[in-house]
């Protein structure tokens, strides 16, 4: 896929390209590791998506002005 300055496109790796890629995880972290390391990016993904909807939220709700302690001027 090219665009119009005949760059290609950042799209999903062919499975030629992902089979170095494996081969050189195995071989740093070691095949016992990359499931932990799978699950933890996982998690941290998850984490990282929950955090976006939470600030999304709290944006809103200054945008109403329901912010939560704005009035408190003690």
């Amino acid at each position: 896929m090219t665009t119009a300055s005949g760059i290609v496109g950042i799209g999903m790796p062919s499975p030629q390209e992902l089979l170095p890629i494996i081969v050189i995880l195995i071989l740093f972290f070691g095949a016992a590791r990359l499931p932990k390391l799978a699950r933890s990016l996982g998690r941290s993904i998850t984490e990282f998506k929950r955090g976006r909807e939470d600030t999304g939220s709290l944006q809103e709700e200054e945008q109403s002005g329901d912010t939560p302690g704005a009035n408190s001027g003690d």
